[in-house]
């Protein structure tokens, strides 16, 4: 990605970071400042998934995916944010899931590391709007991912047969979603939780035959 853009003409600096790490993430913060300048927005994107029924759900797996996909939001929102105020404003920009809102199957740690990102979200922006600063996140459903990609037949048309789009969702899309939370356009939007689901919030567990799921 930094390649890209930097032979689009931009500039670009990638660097390896274990989010979960309170020094790695600041690092990271300071070496963007350095060379960039300054910091306007901090997209929190980062996430894994492990995947198990609650009863045989592995405890270290439970610690490992809300060290990433909670605690690692909070460090790199609150660290960003710290430089934000110096600044005098930014976006701040989380990755929830519909998995926040609906207890999806075999996904209790990530389930609750999304939920909590939701919750994360609000908090921060009722915080940071004295300071210029808004939050806000997007709740994407199944999105066409190298994740994604891994699941099994039966259980990608399960996940399908949810959707009253009738898809998946491409990554384009949540990136729309993204920018547009970025931009000037959002200036009055703030703990607001974005979903990029095709329809599956408003409509429910329902499969294609119109069962519920």
């Amino acid at each position: 990605m930094a390649k890209e853009i930097t032979d689009a003409g931009g500039r670009a600096l990638a660097v390896a970071v274990d989010v979960g790490d309170a020094g790695q993430v600041q690092a990271f913060v300071d070496r963007a400042v350095a060379e960039l300048g300054r910091l306007d927005i901090m997209f929190a994107n980062a996430g894994i998934a492990h995947s198990a029924p609650f009863l045989d759900h592995a405890e270290a797996q439970w610690h490992h995916v809300l060290r990433v996909n909670l605690t690692g939001v909070f460090l790199c929102c609150q660290i960003a944010a710290r430089q934000m105020v110096k600044q005098g404003g930014g976006r701040i920009i989380t990755t929830a899931s519909i998995n926040g809102f609906r207890g999806v199957e075999n996904l209790v740690g990530y389930n609750t590391a999304k939920a909590g990102v939701i919750e994360l979200t609000k908090t921060m922006a009722v915080e940071l709007a004295q300071h210029g600063i808004t939050v806000n996140a997007i709740a994407p459903a199944q999105i066409d991912t190298r994740l994604t990609r891994t699941l099994s037949d039966d259980a990608r048309a399960r996940r399908l047969a949810r959707i009253p789009l009738g898809r998946f969702g491409e990554v384009e899309e949540v990136a729309k979603a993204a920018l547009f939370l970025a931009s000037d356009d959002a200036a009055y939007v703030t703990g607001h939780t974005l979903a990029v689901d095709g329809g599956y919030l408003a409509g429910g567990l329902w499969s294609s035959s119109g069962s519920v799921r």
